[in-house]
């Protein structure tokens, strides 16, 4: 219990200093809204594996590809990387990049996994989003382990941490003790990505969760820890391998800013940039917006992608493509792409747009209105 009292002490010293950053930052009213975009592991710490690529790796191209989103569509924020290459940098020194950039937002990005043991280990799918709290469940908890074990590899770590051992269930009582103040926008935060996730970049939903991460504590700022997808699966790990899923996580996590900043920007920050769609927008029932009218007849489409907000015509994710349209439906913009009179054209542009587009799938119009 001693041990325990004495990580409590120093718990709440770091969250006293992170308090008088955060006062420090609320004063300063030139300060650019800043977001830290935390690429987990790097360098001798690899992270999860997968057969044709790893964590590390991934991570460091979606943080890249989010960067650009955000420094392109929002240039008065200022972005920060805790890593811009393969370099290793300890858990304590993400969060003090933060704290010293007077951040506004923490962003860690992560792939997910289960130990090799684990049954259906390859079937195992979605994304899930971690706000600092109670790890409430031992499947929450057993990710915080596992991200928090990387601490092993930096030198004299049980002082650097003060004596917290990643794999022991008594160092994560203190979080039990002591909350994240920005906890309310953490979670806000999470909600929007956890959606992007799901809604524009295909992933399943496995929902938005607290557990007791270390890069997460010592932040003075709101905070998330993203698991895009689990490595350990196939067909996951090949869509976060391919250009076009990476594309579609920086999007997901882009847009889940773009959401979070509209409302906790500065008052004096320019407004949100003029977004170009790729049709006219529609706002009844899910009318697809450029559709040929077809007198009633049935004809077949393939839906690419879905999103809250109309995305730019130039967008990457549209790279390639033509007759591109978007329908909308429950506030949601869904882009589609050609207009097949029978099932079976419609089949073949769906193979061929799969390759591309692994969440594709065909949906079904009659004079250019969805139908089920």
């Amino acid at each position: 219990m001693n041990r325990l009292l004495r990580q409590l002490f120093i718990m709440l010293t770091v969250l006293t200093t992170a308090v008088a950053v955060s006062a420090r930052t609320a004063v300063d009213g030139n300060k650019p809204f800043t977001v830290v975009i935390d690429p987990g592991h790097g360098g001798k710490d690899i992270g999860c594996r997968g057969r044709l690529t790893n964590e590390k790796t991934i991570v460091l191209d979606v943080a890249k590809r989010l960067g650009k989103i955000i420094g392109d569509e929002y240039p008065a924020v200022k972005v920060v990387y805790t890593r811009s290459d393969d370099r290793f940098i300890p858990l304590n020194d993400r969060a003090r990049i933060a704290n010293k950039a007077s951040a506004d937002l923490f962003i860690s990005i992560h792939v997910n996994s289960v130990d090799a043991k684990t049954r259906g280990r390859d079937k195992i799918h979605g994304a899930s989003v971690y706000t600092l709290g109670l790890h409430r469940n031992d499947d929450n908890l057993a990710v915080a382990m596992r991200e928090n074990s990387v601490i092993e590899l930096e030198n004299d770590f049980s002082e650097t941490y003060q004596g917290f051992d990643p794999n022991s269930t008594e160092s994560y009582i203190i979080f039990e003790l002591t909350q994240n103040r920005h906890q309310k926008n953490s979670i806000e935060f999470a909600d929007n990505v956890e959606r992007e996730l799901v809604g524009t970049a295909g992933r399943a939903d496995k929902g938005v969760r607290q557990s007791g991460f270390l890069v997460l504590r010592a932040t003075s700022m709101p905070a998330v820890l993203v698991e895009l997808d689990f490595i350990c699966n196939p067909e996951a790990e090949r869509f976060l391998h391919s250009s076009a899923g990476k594309d579609k996580c920086a999007r997901s996590l882009a847009n889940a800013f773009a959401a979070y900043y509209e409302r906790h920007k500065p008052e004096d920050a320019p407004t949100a940039p003029r977004v170009n769609t790729v049709a006219p927008a529609t706002t009844s029932t899910p009318t697809a917006s450029s559709a040929p009218s077809q007198e009633g007849k049935i004809t077949y489409s393939v839906q690419i992608v879905a999103s809250p907000s109309p995305l730019r015509p130039d967008d990457r994710v549209f790279a390639g493509l033509t007759d591109v349209w978007y329908y909308t439906q429950d506030n949601t913009y869904k882009y589609v792409v050609g207009n097949h009179e029978s099932l079976k054209s419609a089949k073949k542009s769906l193979r061929k747009l799969k390759k591309t587009y692994p969440e594709a799938f065909i949906i079904k119009l009659r004079d250019g209105v969805r139908i089920e």
